[in-house]
């Protein structure tokens, strides 16, 4: 911490934190899953396929696979992909762990290009420049909800006949060019976190429109095995199932697939209502020098899963941990996403350097998350306003 330590409020903006996301459920929601808990199924049953069914209408896919998260679909589009040992996979740093972790989990090498400074997501200059003979796919992040440029990676990845893989983590409800995400990728990942646009409280899902995909991550999710007589290489009877590949027991329950049909059924509401609070914050930040704002890329429409400020160090006193805390004190529960993934020890173990990635060491350096959710009210989207201001005043250099 700086000598700036910022003076605790006597009147905080808010008396309780307010969260930087949550969850939104109703009565629906509960009725749906209770239905469930009466049922014959509360895994492996119908809800699963009407879960599925629903998502791949949703985004334009002919296939989705539910998984227990938004890690182990990862996991299984790299396992789908073939990739294993000395293959490349090139990624951004600026991401959740899980982004380049399932390369490792199947023995590939995470290559990470740099992002745009723009919106924050990977550049498809330096992706293009980090491509070599051993690259065998794209994993190309929607940070904060909105879409990486897919119209350029796609013509990359088709270029090079790589696998592309969108972790739409964030950016369900989303759009790119007037195409949804989960339509443009060879497979592409959302997440069902509880403060994702919609949850199954843990959950996340692969939609594809590939079959041979389709059918490997079928098998990835539950121990590599298989009824589908289609599939078996022969049958004993009714009774017969086979391990065909080497898989996880990766399978989402009926109770979180019967919770997600009802939170997609107001997943629209819900985007509308982040785009809402955006515009807010965008009108009333704008005013502020020395905060930068995010900017959309022109073709993309983001279903805003965060929004992240960056604080221009030269225009104030104190750093980023005397601003982040400062809101803290007010009630405001501000974040960080992300720490460039190659900065963790673990990936400093495994050889990868500091310095790599310079925009996205600039990035993290400033970067400041604003509570998002559509469950915020319009007073709690005030507050937020109000504590930025207070702090912004104390720290501005006059």
């Amino acid at each position: 911490m700086s000598d700036h330590a910022y003076p605790t409020p006597s009147e905080p903006i808010r008396s309780t934190m307010l969260p930087y996301g949550q969850q939104w459920l109703d009565e629906q929601d509960i009725e749906a899953v209770v239905e469930v808990l009466k049922s014959d199924f509360i895994t492996q049953g119908p809800a699963i396929e009407a879960f599925e069914a629903k998502v791949a209408l949703y985004v334009g896919a002919k296939y989705a696979v539910a998984f227990t998260n938004g890690t182990a679909a990862l996991h299984g589009a790299c396992f789908a992909a073939g990739i294993g040992e000395g293959d490349e996979v090139i990624t951004t740093p600026i991401t959740f762990l899980a982004s380049s972790n399932c390369v490792l989990y199947q023995g590939g090498t995470p290559v990470f290009a740099d992002i745009d400074m723009d919106t924050y997501n990977i550049s498809p200059v330096e992706i293009e420049a980090k491509i070599t003979e051993r690259t065998k796919a794209i994993i190309a992040v929607d940070l904060t909800g909105q879409p990486a440029e897919m119209d350029r990676i796609s013509m990359l990845a088709r270029d090079h006949s790589l696998v592309l893989i969108e972790d739409g983590a964030q950016s369900l409800g989303s759009e790119f060019a007037g195409r949804k995400v989960g339509a443009w990728a060879d497979m592409t990942m959302f997440s069902f976190h509880p403060v994702k646009q919609v949850t199954t409280g843990e959950g996340g899902i692969i939609t594809t429109s590939n079959e041979e995909y389709y059918h490997k991550l079928l098998l990835f999710r539950s121990h590599g095995m298989t009824r589908d007589s289609k599939q078996l290489l022969k049958n004993d009877g009714p009774w017969y199932y086979e391990m065909q590949a080497l898989g996880y027991n990766y399978r989402m329950t009926d109770l979180q697939a019967a919770l997600g049909v009802s939170q997609m059924n107001k997943l629209d509401q819900f985007v509308a209502r982040r785009r809402d609070i955006a515009a807010i914050y965008d009108q009333k930040l704008s005013e502020l020098p020395g905060i930068v704002i995010p900017k959309q890329h022109n073709e993309a429409s983001s279903s805003w899963h965060l929004y992240v400020t960056r604080w221009l160090p030269e225009y104030f006193n104190g750093d980023r941990r005397d601003w982040f805390e400062a809101l803290r004190s007010e009630g405001i529960g501000v974040h960080v996403h992300y720490i460039p993934i190659y900065q963790q020890p673990y990936y400093q173990h495994l050889g990868y350097d500091t310095g790599i990635c310079p925009n996205a060491e600039r990035y993290y350096a400033s970067a400041i998350t604003l509570p998002l959710f559509p469950k915020m009210s319009d007073q709690d989207v005030l507050d937020v306003i109000a504590a930025i201001n207070k702090v912004y005043s104390y720290y501005l250099k006059k």
